[in-house]
């Protein structure tokens, strides 16, 4: 059986507005998917200016921890409209903490530790010696590892799971990347700790983080890779992140020199040698995982946006 092109087109430039040839278009879909989410998030901060009993790390937390669980919510509501799961928003649970995950992990560590190596090198990183000892590095390395994986879960669905996936159906892959990563590295301008530099580079990373989604096909690579480089700052290696440093870390590390090289008080993220790592990782990492990824969120099922051809063209 075939149906005709042109009578699935819509009767009217309204409904063109609204509906693509396979139902409503990205943009639609994403307002209602952030519609749902900034509903939760609006009643969570009610509940907590009420309860108002989390301390300030405490709270950020929570925050990472809800704003995970609100995508899921908001994804899974999305999914049942669109006839998605949560695997084809880049979650795919049958994989969770399997290969990609732990070559995530490897890399985001490896990543880190080059980057201060060159920084050792060019003598505006100093390790240092060990900031606490026995039990302790233990229980704040499992503390700092928790947390750091709620981050990486959060932040990684949060900008490369329903709403990367559902803009790239509308505009293509890489422009939703280049918007999204854009998007990320803007929203660290407002912090006090942070420069137009270290904005940049989280932006860099974005993109980085969407070539790995690219081409392994989910976002598990991406959640190992963002943990552990940030447990690798916060704790392993003590540095600032994003200018904030916490107690706790291994070692007493520092930077001297120009904030150019060393980050400054940013931290590495924040210097001009963290940017050149990430372009190489970027480069390194297409040619070893060349043509072995499923294929990209954009080449999924769901094609709302795309226009068919019109004519005599059909559906079969």
């Amino acid at each position: 059986m075939s149906v005709s092109v042109s009578a699935l087109a819509p009767s009217s430039p309204w409904r063109r507005l609204v509906f693509g040839p396979s139902g409503f278009r990205a943009g639609w879909r994403l307002l209602l998917f952030l519609a749902i989410f900034y509903l939760l998030t609006t009643t969570r901060n009610a509940v907590i200016r009420r309860v108002g009993s989390l301390d300030s790390v405490g709270l950020y937390v929570f925050n990472q921890a809800t704003r995970f669980l609100f995508c899921l919510i908001a994804s899974a509501l999305m999914g049942r409209l669109e006839r998605m799961s949560i695997a084809d928003y880049g979650l795919p649970w049958r994989q969770a903490f399997r290969l990609r995950f732990w070559q995530g992990m490897l890399i985001g560590f490896a990543a880190l530790s080059v980057l201060l190596g060159v920084m050792r090198v060019a003598g505006v990183f100093h390790l240092g010696s060990l900031a606490i000892s026995g039990a302790d590095i233990w229980k704040w390395g499992a503390a700092y590892g928790l947390i750091c994986l709620i981050i990486g879960f959060s932040e990684e669905f949060f900008y490369r799971g329903y709403v990367q996936f559902t803009a790239a159906t509308g505009i293509g892959f890489w422009p939703a990347a280049i918007l999204l990563s854009g998007y990320f590295g803007f929203s660290h301008i407002g912090r006090a700790t942070e420069t137009w530099l270290g904005a940049l580079n989280a932006g860099v990373g974005g993109l980085v983080l969407c070539l790995f989604l690219k081409r392994t096909g989910n976002l598990w690579l991406p959640i190992g890779f963002h943990t552990t480089f940030n447990w690798a700052q916060i704790f392993f290696y003590g540095v600032a992140t994003s200018g904030v440093t916490v107690p706790g870390r291994l070692f007493n590390s520092s930077f001297s020199g120009p904030a150019a090289l060393s980050g400054g008080t940013v931290g590495p993220e924040g210097s001009w040698l963290c940017t050149l790592m990430l372009i190489g990782l970027a480069v390194a990492f297409a040619a070893t995982f060349r043509g072995q990824g499923a294929k990209g969120p954009d080449s999924t099922r769901l094609e709302a946006d795309r226009e068919l051809p019109s004519g005599d063209e059909r559906l079969s």
